[in-house]
């Protein structure tokens, strides 16, 4: 809580610690309740610091509680940490400084705990170096002091060892002002070192690294001594001590030269007896020491000091490293150590010593840096090879196997890390110049002699160890650099393939199997050299047949395994080889091993006996050596089971391996282990139920217990047991580390490949390394023991327990440690899959994990703990668990030895784990009060360290529970943390779990403003701020991952500003477990606050382990800043990244460095600038969602003009020269990435229109970069998926009608033609270099973009050609012009293309049925598919088939469905798909009639079978694809017309699309579904009105009446559903009306389309709305015509009911009512209607629907669209039979409508009245007479419009639709009668004349009506000239009027002609337009 500042004066200081509160103008500083810290808005320190703290110094432990003395040290800690931050800010510190340092010194003596202390003597060292520095020599002399005072008890350490931490403050930051108390103080601290304990000495050796720092070269004098104190606490046995002597010696080399010159080789024995018993971090320090200086000395940094001083300059590699080479063979052994072991042919020299001597070595070299590397490489490497060669490093097989890997690593973290990509080609030519060498030297020495004389030798031994770490980094380097090496293969002076094979005859198993691996990474990096490399082992082995070194390698396995028996010499190898080629092939996966599974199981079948009788006599036969090739061969034969876990019969042999190897001694044993290694993995892979009743279970069981009794190291047997979260506390052993391929051999040593051969034929980057086999063997025995138990009955499962007890109980001593790890990992392997079983079982297992708690392996503990846990999951028993847990806290009171109660504690937080957590309160408090104790128990930090990870388990398993013990628990936490020294990093580690934890328990409660929870919000920063500040980097981890809890429950109280930079700089840690707590951290902070962390961050760095999580923060990063303003710097980083010389990476390179220095490094491997263009298309994708003048190229000029804002089309430019660059790389990946910027580019610019070129595009500009990026994709050489890329970036750049000109467009249609050519030759070529799948997807593509342009090209023609008929010539047509040339050959391909896809479509029991349909498929698979990659070619088949479909629609279309014999000549495919049904294996050829229909069914069953199956919203594309294609096929007629035969076929169609309907919300899919559904329904009307035609020339005339039964329904009108076309059609159309409609269905009355609930009078149809219920009205009328009378009369009121319907929901919506009037006229005037058979039933529901109709005028819901009811109504009149309409009351309805009509007020509505009239008064008379009889007076009188004269444009309409509709009456009336209703219309039109004087100032609506009115008169007074005259000369005024309106407009007219002369200055005299006459007889 932060009260509010405006209370105190500027000045004030306010404190309040727990309660006590005090004021004073000392500071501006506020705390409350131990919370966050502020200052005021000013940064000055106030006038006075005087009572800053008064009240805290003056409580005692007395006077307060612990509760008040723990607020207070946390209250300390936080004054602390923000003085640290506000000193280097004020400019009045020496005002105050007087105060600061009284109080600063009452903490320094109140004990001060180590985080205090070091903040405290920080701050201390601040305040002198701000304020005045005179008095600090007071200081130093007083901390002298208290370090002299002769006080040893406990209470005084923390002050002795805070005054030694002020001491190294004090003389890091003043520096030379303290050097003449240096002396004093130096001696002073190097005698207090002398009797300090661990904590001193490391406090000491901390301080004294400060005081070098601080003195530079002025403690010259010193050095000496310094170094003397710092040699002892190298080798101290406290590990924490180690690591600060390293801090301490390295501060010292900057300025004592004498440490890499003179006693460069004391320091390095002393680094290497440091290594020994050293862990991880101790090496890590060690080796850093030891690498930097040795870099001194080769590349000495101040040569003239050292001359000065005397010393020797060791500048030579050489020495060096001897001296490296001395540690890694002696140690820091003395010489007559080392001699006696060499007399003894030992090795005395440990793992720890090897490993930190490599990691010297890399550091060494990393120091000095990659150009030093790359120019001294040579020389590196030789001398390398001459340590890997050496004859006492490789004694053992084990002490050989580390040599190796240490080797390797030291070439790996070299050669991969310091190394560009051109350096690193260079380092691979080295390491193939030293493999040829040492090859040529092993041949050399193999020239005479017999096969054992060969293989003993010891060059060739030696030499094997070279070769292994020069080839396993030679592919390690090809496998990074990619394709990128290839120049390394066509170097003919490197030949570095012929090199690496003859390596495959080596004698020495390993350099041999590391050749293999080697190119298997070359292939694996380069493709095109894996056939390559077949073809050439293949031959070597053909000509070398009888060497058993070339039989090791390559062969054909079953001849190898059948000749095996032919010559005894190689049988052996002969053996191996064959098992390894069958291992080899059954991981190809079943689509291969399907082929050959019947030989498979022959060979496997006869490896091993067939019976028990035949066992038996191999027992009593056979040799040695016969039994080395059975085993060998049977366990070859297991290992390819294992991949694919075939029964077999060969269990019964595991139990006589002990009589084999009794009778044959041990040398028969290391077969007999890889034997039964074999089979244990098999059975553990199989279901036990396959070898039931095979005498299994009764023999293994017994067999483990000789396994159990070898030793097996517990770090690599039970790790995986484990729970990973309980691993930390073993300690930094397990530890993920970069360094984790060199330190695993501490713990295992001799992993080798060469342990097993057949890891090879597994998937992995890396080289694989397999246990010795008696390791791995336990390994196996005990994962099977888990998986058989469970299979043994009960009575064998209490006895074999209580067995494993007894024996663990007698034995003692390290064999009882053994068998008890390897019975409790056996136990927990079994726990971990099933039940237990009944109480018997119970108790041995219960006695057996409890006395491995107890046991003095931390691991075992472990170990047991999960067993417990999992143990009471299985039980299910809460008396069980509860039982356990009373055993646990009994335990807990009784022991007393740190391993029992670590063990039982654990056990305690543990063993609720799998049971769904603790729900108990009472068993909460118990748990947590014990625990609580016990991780107080300073005497012990092992307890302390598990006591608190136990406790974070009870955090996580409580939950909620846990909130009322969070107080406390925070402060246990806090107060350990601010005590526990940092010597014990495992008790930090635990308490930040408990922090973890707790931050996680609090959740989102966390962001509360009350004083309890800021109180605890408060001491979770203080803890993450101690724990930061911790040397450790796991607890530094930790503490990132609190904050990043923190920041998600509580994000406003997590200070980014300090954080980020933080997290920024540990990127660049040594520690692989702080970079990996970073990475998660920041991507998390950037996904909410990205630019506020883009702000902060000043350096991103490279992490392979974490490249996802690196990734998605820099793009986060990057699409955050670029679309706010810093989109062109971002552009700008990634084109200098692309732009890089081709080279390696920097791992330590800041990526954002670019926004202060314009350089990138130039040596940016291929994946970064591949990341690159992948940052380019995210940045395009997320413009797409922002500002649309990112792609409004004008509208982005005009707002630049005004803004400061950066749009991305203004780097357009930009964007296309990086997508060159990336396309032309020699990278494959990256031309990869380029195209695909290349294709986003084309997709998002393409319709962007040029402002200064109209009618062009921007991207034109470009069309050069394109083709010249598009054009080496297309190269003889290029990868097939470069090339397919390629090709859908050509058919997008075709496709984006950016290209119109014929000469542009070939320049990239030559690119696609290139590539069908190379289609065509297909299987022909010469030379297949890559994979079968990969010319699949290479066919694939070029014919999916071949399609794509087809299909582009054609409905541009057609578009063209709709808007400009006329029109010969354009860029479609000539893109058209320029795929027919190839579109013989482009269908055929195509339809084989649909073919396989058919193929692979179908399961395969109904793949025979394609036979039918398309010719034989080929045996060995499709038309472009094998059988062996069927499963990799369908994914790409997926990809591809749509437009293929769509484009083999569009040519069938254009060829309409006949068949043409051009067959290209050219086309060497093979004949079987170019053909499709020109030649069939049984019947002969096939009529083109059948060809056709094949090829319709084949398209229809893709279609169809891809349209029924559920599918996801992004294949969209292809649902639309298979939609268009059907359309395009049922515009022709052939297979329009074989649909609507099919009356079956097109039932499925219709199922099919209502199901699509139903699923899809796209309104273009629907439209289309309807459009297709409208074709179906054609279709049928076809071949029903064809029908009907045939009948009446068959039958005549005569019978005319009877021909309309064809149709649905037939003769009873029924319709099946599922069989019925209409009725089909029906509920399609019924989905769509009430989808839209809702009103339509009852039980959905009041809802609307959107299912938002509205009512329907609210909303209203879109657009495709209306078309959809268009085309489904439309569909509804149309059915009708399908069925016979009898059907029409079945389904005529569901159509007239939803017609109707339609009609009443939108009769609200002007527009939208019209819809429906077209179909109800289709319906009205069907002609079913006036069939004898339904003509009864018609007109009964015809006048049904007419009265409804008429009823929707008084709806009731509002005003109602009158236009749409009366052309509704009108159609009813005109359209329906007579007996409809005239029967009353429908006929008096009808009359009152139209009266009412006309005299609405409305004059739209009149308007339209009165033009339905017209066309009612046209009808016949039945219809006409009664209406004109009715409505004449009303009409009549409404044209009386004398005394009111139209005033708008809509009255004039109206008035003059009336008088069409008099003219109408006038007609229909009779020949007596039309006199004299002319003599009406005659007055009316005369009475809306205007004379000459009114014309002029008349309104325009009057003026129009009376020109309208006069031409009407000069039309009508001709036609009736008699009545005319009689009319003149009856009405003088008539006649007056009418003159005077013709001479008015004559006038009007002459004025209007002579102004229309005077204005274009023409002589010529214009005529009126109608020459008006008065003479009409």
């Amino acid at each position: 809580m932060i009260r509010d500042l405006s209370e105190s004066s500027p000045g004030e200081f306010v404190v309040s610690v727990s309660g006590f509160e005090s004021s004073s103008t000392c500071g501006e500083v506020h705390v409350v309740n131990s919370g966050l810290i502020q200052r005021k808005n000013t940064p000055q320190i106030g006038p006075d610091f005087r009572a800053g703290l008064p009240s805290p110094f003056s409580i005692t432990s007395n006077e307060v509680g612990s509760n008040a003395l723990q607020k207070y040290s946390e209250f300390i800690f936080e004054w602390l940490n923000h003085l640290k931050k506000l000193l280097p800010a004020t400019d009045r510190v020496r005002a105050n400084q007087r105060c600061l340092i009284d109080q600063l010194s009452a903490v320094l003596l109140d004990s001060p705990g180590p985080p205090t202390r070091w903040l405290l003597a920080h701050c201390l060292a601040l305040i002198y170096r701000q304020g005045d520095p005179v008095t600090s020599s007071l200081l130093v002399e007083r901390c002298n002091d208290i370090i002299r005072s002769k006080d040893d008890s406990p209470s005084s350490l923390p002050t002795r060892l805070a005054a030694v931490a002020c001491l190294g403050s004090l003389f890091e930051q003043l520096g030379r002002i303290l050097v003449g108390l240096f002396r004093d103080t130096l001696s002073n601290l190097l005698k207090a070192m002398k009797s300090a304990e661990s904590q001193g000495r490391y406090e000491i050796m901390l301080s004294l690294e400060k005081i070098l720092r601080g003195l530079g070269v002025s403690a010259v004098s010193c050095h000496r001594d310094v170094y003397k104190a710092a040699r002892t606490c190298l080798t101290d046995r406290s590990l924490s001590v180690r690591c600060a002597a390293t801090k301490c010696l390295l501060e010292l080399q900057r300025e004592a030269v004498f440490l890499w010159t003179s006693e460069l080789e004391n320091v390095a024995t002393l680094c290497f007896r440091a290594f020994e018993g050293s862990n991880y971090t101790v090496r890590v320090a060690v080796a850093t020491l030891l690498g930097t200086l040795l870099a001194a000395a080769a590349e000495p940094p101040q040569p003239a000091a050292s001359t000065k001083q005397g010393g020797r300059v060791r500048g030579s590699l050489e020495e060096v490293m001897d001296l490296l080479s001395g540690g890694f063979l002696r140690g820091g052994a003395g010489f007559l150590r080392a001699s006696g072991d060499m007399l003894k042919g030992t090795s005395s020299v440990g793992k720890d010593v090897r490993i930190g001597v490599t990691q010297a070595c890399v550091v060494f070299v990393s120091t000095l840096g990659g150009p030093w590397l790359e120019a001294n490489f040579p020389a590196f490497l030789s001398l390398l090879m001459e340590l890997a060669s050496n004859s006492r490093a490789t004694q053992t097989p084990g002490d050989a196997a580390v040599t190796r890997r240490c080797v390797s690593f030291i070439l790996r973290s070299t050669l991969g890390s310091l190394l560009g990509e051109k350096a690193q080609i260079n380092a691979a030519k080295q390491l193939c110049f030293a493999v040829a060498t040492q090859k040529r030297a092993v041949d050399s020495a193999l020239t005479d002699g017999n096969v054992e004389t060969r293989v003993s030798s010891a060059d060739v031994s030696a030499s094997q160890h070279v070769l292994v770490c020069c080839l396993l980094e030679l592919g390690g380097l090809v496998l990074g650099l990619g394709s990128t090496a290839g120049p390394l293969l066509t170097d003919s002076s490197t030949a570095l393939l012929d090199t690496v094979v003859t390596v495959l005859l080596h004698p020495a198993t390993p350099a041999s199997l590391a050749a293999a691996w080697c190119l298997r990474c070359i292939a694996v990096a380069m493709p095109c050299q894996g056939s390559l490399l077949l073809d050439r082992c293949a031959e070597r082995l053909v000509a070398l047949k009888s060497s058993p070194e070339a039989v090791l390698v390559m062969g054909v396995a079953e001849d190898l395994l059948r000749s095996a028996s032919q010559n005894s010499r190689i049988s052996l190898q002969r053996t191996r080889a064959g098992w390894l080629l069958v291992s080899s092939l059954v991981t190809l996966g079943p689509a291969v091993v399907e082929h050959h599974l019947s030989r498979l199981l022959l060979l496997w079948r006869c490896v091993f006996p067939a019976s028990l009788r035949e066992q038996e006599m191999e027992l009593r036969r056979g040799d040695f050596f016969t039994w080395q090739v059975t085993l060998e061969g049977r366990a070859g034969a297991l290992c390819g089971q294992c991949t694919l876990t075939q029964h077999s019969l060969f269990f019964v042999c595991v139990c006589r391996l002990p009589a084999l190897i009794r009778s044959y001694s041990s040398s028969i044993r290391s077969f007999s282990l890889v034997y039964r290694l074999r089979v244990y993995e098999l059975l553990a892979l199989l279901p036990p139920h396959n070898y039931k009743g095979d005498n299994t279970h009764p023999s293994l069981p017994p067999s483990f217990l000789p396994l159990i009794l070898p030793p097996c190291s517990e770090l690599t047997l039970l790790p995986p047991l484990c729970h990973r979260d309980d691993l930390p506390l073993v300690g930094p052993a397990l530890r993920d580390t970069d360094d984790k391929y060199i330190e695993e051999q501490v713990t295992v040593g001799g992993a080798s490949l060469d342990n097993d051969a057949f890891r090879l034929c597994e998937t992995s980057d890396e080289a694989p390394a397999a246990l010795p086999p008696a390791i791995a063997l336990i390994d196996a025995a005990i994962c099977l023991f888990g998986v058989l138990f469970p299979h043994i009955i009960l009575a064998q499962r209490v006895k074999i327990l209580e067995q494993f007890v007894e024996t663990v109980n007698q034995l003692k001593g390290q064999r009882q440690q053994t068998v008890q790890m390897h019975v409790c990992a056996a136990l927990c392997s079994l726990l971990k899959v099933l039940p237990l079983g009944p109480d018997e079982v119970r108790s041995p297992a219960l006695s057996l994990l409890s006395g491995a708690l107890e046991s003095g392996i931390p691991l075992l503990r472990c170990l047991a703990a999960e067993g417990l846990a999992h143990l009471v999951q299985v039980v299910r028993d809460p008396s069980f668990t509860m039982s356990v847990s009373l055993l646990c806290f009994d335990r807990l009171k009784t022991a007393r030895d740190a391993a029992s109660r670590s063990g039982y504690a654990l056990a305690l937080g543990a063993l609720q784990r799998y049971t769904g957590g603790i729900s108990s309160p009472q068993h909460l408090s118990t748990c947590v009060g014990v625990l609580f104790t016990l991780s107080q128990d300073s005497t012990s930090p092992e307890v302390q360290s598990w006591s608190l990870h136990s406790l974070a388990l009870v955090i996580d398993l409580s939950g909620s529970l846990y909130r009322s013990h969070a107080e406390p628990t925070f402060t246990l936490v806090l107060r350990l943390l601010l005590s526990v020294p940092p010597t014990h990093p495992e008790v930090h580690h635990s308490l930040g779990r408990c922090l973890h934890g707790l931050i996680t328990c609090l959740g989102p409660d966390l962001q509360g403003e009350r004083a309890a929870v800021s109180s605890l919000r408060s001491s979770c920063l203080v803890g993450c701020g101690v724990m930061q500040a911790s040397p450790d980097c796991l607890v530094q981890a930790r503490a990132i991952s609190c904050l990043q809890q923190l920041h998600m429950f509580s994000p406003a109280h997590v200070n980014l500003a300090s954080l980020v930079p933080a997290l920024c700089a540990n990127l660049c840690s040594s520690f692989l477990c702080l970079r990996r707590a970073v990475v998660p951290c920041l991507r998390q902070l950037v996904q909410r606050e990205a630019l506020e962390v883009s702000e902060h961050a000043v350096t991103l760095v490279k992490e392979q382990q974490n490249e996802r999580d690196i990734q998605e923060t820099l793009v986060h990063m990057m699409v955050s800043r670029a679309t706010s303003g810093k989109l062109g710097h971002w552009l700008k980083l990634c084109k200098d990244v692309l732009s890089a010389t081709s080279g390696g990476f920097n791992c330590h390179t800041p990526v954002e460095a670019v926004q202060d220095d314009d350089e990138v490094d130039p040596t940016l491997r291929w994946a970064t600038r591949r990341f690159a263009m992948e940052c380019v298309c995210r940045i395009i994708a997320q413009c797409e969602t922002a500002d649309p003048a990112h792609f409004d190229i004008a509208l982005a000029q005009e707002r630049r003009l005004h803004e400061s804002t950066d749009f991305l089309v203004l780097h357009l430019g930009d964007l296309v020269r990086m997508a060159f660059m990336a396309a032309t790389d020699h990278s494959d990946q990256l031309r990869l990435a380029g195209l695909q910027t290349l294709l986003v580019i084309i997709r998002r610019f393409s319709g962007i229109p040029e402002p200064e070129f109209p009618g062009h595009v921007i991207l034109e500009q470009y069309q050069a970069n394109v083709g010249a990026a598009l054009r080496p994709a297309f190269s003889a050489d290029a990868p097939p998926d470069v090339t397919a890329k390629a090709c859908q970036v050509c058919s997008a750049w075709i496709a984006s009608g950016v290209v119109s000109d014929l000469r542009d467009l070939r320049r990239v249609h030559q690119l696609l033609a290139s590539s069908l050519t190379k289609v065509q030759a297909g299987r022909d070529t010469a030379v297949q270099l890559y994979n079968e799948a990969s010319a699949t997807m290479e066919t694939l593509a070029v014919l999916k973009a071949w399609a794509q342009v087809y299909i582009v090209a054609v409905e541009r023609s057609r578009r063209e050609e709709t808007a400009n008929p006329s029109s010969s010539e354009s860029g479609a047509a000539d893109l058209l012009k320029l795929v027919q040339s190839d579109l013989s050959t482009l269908s055929r391909l195509w339809l084989a293309v649909l073919q396989d896809y058919a193929l692979l479509t179908l399961p395969q029991e109904y793949s025979s049925q394609l036979l039918n349909i398309c010719p034989p498929v080929p045996p060995a698979g499709g038309s472009f598919y094998t059988a062996e990659t069927l499963n990799q070619a369908r994914a790409h088949y997926l990809a591809s088939w749509a437009p293929i479909l769509h484009a083999t629609s569009l040519w069938l279309h254009s060829t309409g469905f006949v068949m043409s014999d051009d067959t290209p000549a050219n086309l060497s495919r093979p004949a079987t798909p170019t053909s499709m049904g020109h030649r069939g294996s049984v019947g002969g050829a096939k009529s083109p009639e059948d060809i056709s229909a094949d090829r319709l069914h084949l398209i229809l069953g893709i279609s169809v079978e891809f349209l029924c199956s559920p599918h996801s919203e992004d294949q969209m594309e292809n649902i639309t694809s298979c939609l268009r294609a059907l359309q395009v096929l049922l515009d022709v007629s052939w297979p329009r017309a074989k649909i609507g035969t099919d009356q079956a076929l097109s039932v499925e169609l219709l199922s099919v699309l209502h199901r699509l309907m139903v699923t899809r919300e796209s309104p273009c899919v629907q439209l289309a579904v309807l459009d297709l559904l409208r074709r179906i329904v054609t279709a049928a009307q076809e071949h029903v009105r064809e029908k009907r035609h045939s009948a009446e020339v068959d039958d005549g005339a005569a019978e005319k009446e009877t021909l309309p039964e064809f149709g649905e329904g037939r003769d009873t009108g029924g319709l099946i559903p599922g069989r019925s076309l209409v009725f089909g059609a029906l509920e399609l159309c019924l989905c769509v009306l009430v989808r839209k409609l809702p009103q339509l269905c009852p039980k959905l009355a009041g809802t609307s389309p959107t299912g938002t609930g509205r009512k329907a009078s609210v909303w209203t149809l879109t657009d495709s709305d209306c078309q959809l219920v268009s085309s489904a009205l439309y569909v509804l009328s149309e059915l009708l015509s399908v069925c016979s009378p009898e059907g029409s009369v079945s389904i005529l009121p569901t159509v007239l009911y939803l017609l109707l319907g339609v009609i009443r929901e939108l009769v609200h919506q002007c527009p939208g009512c019209r819809l429906s009037l077209q179909a109800l006229k289709s319906v009205v005037m069907c002609p079913m209607s006036r069939q004898e058979k339904s003509r009864g039933a018609w007109r009964l529901l015809l006048s049904s629907a007419l009265n409804t109709l008429l009823g929707l005028w008084d709806s009731g819901h509002g005003v109602v669209d009158q236009i749409s009811l009366l052309t509704a109504l009108t159609i009813f009149l005109r359209s329906a039979v007579p007996d409809v309409c005239t029967a009353e009351p429908l006929h008096a309805l009808c009359l009152q409508r139209f009266a009412a009509a006309m005299d609405a007020k409305d004059p739209l509505v009149a308007s339209r009245c009165f033009q339905l009239l017209t066309s009612v008064f046209q009808a016949p008379p039945s219809v006409a007479v009664p209406y004109i009889q009715a409505l004449g007076p009303t009409l009549v009188r409404f044209l009386q419009v004398e005394r009111s004269r139209p005033q708008s444009p809509e009255e004039l309409t109206a008035v003059l639709e009336a008088v069409r509709a008099m003219e109408a009456l006038v007609q229909a009336a009779d020949e007596s009668q039309r006199p004299q209703l002319v003599a009406i219309l005659l007055p009316l039109l005369i009475s809306f004349l205007l004379d000459e004087n009114t014309l002029g100032s008349a309104p325009e609506a009057s003026r129009s009506l009376h020109e309208a009115a006069l031409k009407d008169l000069m039309r009508l007074g001709p036609q009736h000239s008699a009545v005319f005259r009689s009319l003149i000369a009856s009405s003088p005024h008539l006649k007056s009027r009418l003159e005077a309106a013709i001479k008015g407009n004559q006038e009007s007219l002459n004025a209007k002609a002579s102004s229309a002369n005077a204005a274009a200055r023409s002589p010529a005299k214009s005529s009126p337009s109608i020459t008006l006459k008065t003479n009409f007889l």
